[in-house]
């Protein structure tokens, strides 16, 4: 038998076994719970079910007819602000009206010297990211998007920066600075409003651990522009590759604008993604994507607040009190002292990316007055899919979250198991309408009440800070209660004489 004929029916049997894996993984296990089950303030937390093998249901990407838009919810109107974009992620509206989208992919990962397991392993991987429409090289460009008539539609579209990109997606702007987060540093450009192109060199502010599985580095300008955050997720699921990978990682940095310095500003996060400042608090808020290969109904992904120092559990607990017996890397001790709890649950798997609150001015309606407006990407290992849509999350007037996540943009999965799209990120154009950013359609949605009046903004919330809390020491209280008894004894035998 000749070596060619060797070579051949050895990749013969590889195809043959990559095909049954395929096969195999597409069983998988099929949720017991409902997606609302497993989502809002009180989430059901099934049992844990840990696998070797990840259900894999993976919704092939057939795009949109030309006529076809998602269907938005009652009162909603919906249309194309932009199409034909290649793999746009994030959106960032500037103060003069125009938008600016990044067009970018994961970074380009290097073989190495990876075993042949993991070789089966990664090209596997491979042929699901591409069945998801996910793979290919990064466009590497920050595009400008200009409505300059009003009809609801960019008739401008310009790239105005694509050299020293690596897989850019965080974008902010403050004051002649454009704001870039490559996979690997945190850039600051020179960049004037209304410009069709960024000059200048940037400025490296931070490096960033590069990205490794979850690789966009999305970021959020304090509102009184003193500082940025970087959400940075995990290079794996649960740890298994060893912790000292994760340095860095599964958290939400802080950069000092000013004193040029950074800081961790919340941990135990496996994969922040949108970010955004509470209108009643203050309070940063974000989206994070949780641990998989715990069956179809673990874990949910959720929104919560990120006070300063928060720890939220990641690698060894999830949702506070639920210790995940798989990880192998020793718990910090008094852990479970002070990790947090979650505020929202968004449904296992779900993928949930872009966040927004209301903002002043917007022109979503009185149902949509007051909360926070978040993109579901879609599951790729939850049996039935999960997401594929844009929900709002309701907040009280104290602004904590309430109900069930309220579709505003469904449509994108279709009953056939195809997706015409994802969605991945919001945010607000200058006009009052939401913007919808559609990766693997390469479409911009626009969406907007026609009859709803631009939205007043949500008063802050106003109250004195508590008072400061006086340390007390018992002993040195306890003997001075003893000294005044001996004197008003010593004074009661003086005046016996």
């Amino acid at each position: 038998m000749t070596t060619l004929r060797k070579i051949a029916i050895a990749f013969g049997l590889l195809v043959v076994l990559a095909g049954a894996g395929l096969w195999w993984l597409t069983r998988g296990d099929s949720a017991a719970l409902s997606l609302e089950e497993v989502a809002g303030t009180d989430p059901v937390l099934a049992e844990p079910d840990p696998q070797t093998i990840p259900t894999v249901v993976i919704a092939e990407p057939v795009g949109w007819k030309a006529d076809e838009t998602p269907e938005a919810a009652a009162g909603l109107a919906v249309q194309r602000f932009a199409e034909g974009l290649d793999h746009p992620r994030v959106l960032h509206a500037l103060p003069n009206g125009d938008v600016l989208v990044a067009l970018t992919r994961a970074p380009r990962v290097e073989g190495g010297e990876a075993g042949l397991m993991e070789r089966i392993k990664g090209w596997i991987a491979g042929m699901l990211l591409s069945k998801a429409g996910a793979t290919g090289q990064s466009p590497n460009q920050i595009v400008l998007l200009r409505d300059g008539d009003g009809d609801g539609r960019a008739e401008v579209r310009k790239v105005i920066l694509d050299e020293g990109l690596d897989s850019p997606s965080g974008l902010a702007w403050r004051a002649g600075t454009l704001y870039v987060a490559n996979h690997n540093a945190l850039l600051a450009f020179p960049y004037d409003l209304g410009s069709d192109k960024v000059s200048g060199a940037p400025r490296k502010l931070m490096d960033l651990p590069a990205g490794a599985n979850h690789w966009m580095r999305n970021i959020e300008m304090a509102p009184d522009g003193r500082a940025l955050y970087v959400a940075v997720g995990s290079a794996s699921n649960i740890g298994e590759n060893g912790m000292a990978v994760e340095e860095g990682r599964a958290m939400i940095w802080e950069y000092d604008l000013a004193a040029r310095r950074q800081g961790r500003f919340a941990m135990g996060l496996r994969n922040p993604n949108g970010l955004d400042f509470s209108p009643w608090t203050g309070e940063l808020w974000t989206t994070v994507n949780e641990r998989d290969m715990l069956g179809s109904d673990l874990v949910p992904d959720y929104l919560t607040n990120v006070p300063v120092g928060a720890q939220y559990g990641w690698p060894w607990v999830y949702y506070k009190t639920n210790i995940d017996r798989r990880v192998e890397a020793p718990m910090p001790r008094f852990l479970m002292e002070y990790v947090r709890k979650p505020e929202y649950a968004l449904g296992p798997h779900v993928a949930a990316l872009g966040l927004v609150f209301s903002a002043p001015g917007h022109r979503m309606g009185a149902r949509f007055a007051s909360g926070a407006f978040i993109a579901r990407h879609g599951s790729w290992n939850r049996k039935p899919p999960a997401g594929y849509d844009v929900v709002f999350v309701d907040f009280d007037d104290l602004g904590n979250p309430t109900g069930k996540p309220v579709p505003v943009l469904t449509g994108f999965l279709k009953g056939d198991g195809t997706t015409r799209g994802r969605p991945t990120w919001v945010e607000w154009a200058g006009d009052g309408a939401l913007l919808v950013s559609d990766d693997t359609a390469g479409i911009i949605w626009r969406v907007i009440d026609p009859k709803a009046a631009p939205a007043p903004a949500i008063a802050p919330l106003a109250g004195e800070s508590l008072k400061p809390t006086v340390l007390r020491d018992p002993k040195a209280e306890w003997e001075a209660e003893y000294l005044r008894q001996q004197a008003a004894k010593a004074r009661r035998a003086g005046a016996g004489r």
